[in-house]
């Protein structure tokens, strides 16, 4: 009995625009053609997710700098 296979949504697209395309690499394991241009594009994605985590990151700082600031106003104002 041949182990479960996984297919990904990257797959399930291949097959969509391409049958052929993805049979020859899933099934006969063909490689693609395009290595180099997969491996910019996996950089990119990278690349990518560091600045979306970094703009999660500064956005938190930023309220966090907001609610202390609000914060030293109030006490300021409560001891003036």
């Amino acid at each position: 009995m041949p182990a479960s296979r996984h297919i990904t949504a990257s797959q399930v697209g291949q097959y969509a625009y391409c049958a052929r395309a993805w049979w020859l690499g899933a099934v006969e394991e063909y490689p693609s053609e395009n290595v180099e241009l997969m491996s910019e594009g996996s950089q990119g994605h990278r690349r990518h997710g560091w600045q979306v985590s970094l703009a999660f990151t500064l956005r938190w700082l930023a309220w966090a700098s907001f609610g202390l600031a609000i914060l030293a106003l109030i006490i300021w104002a409560l001891t003036w």
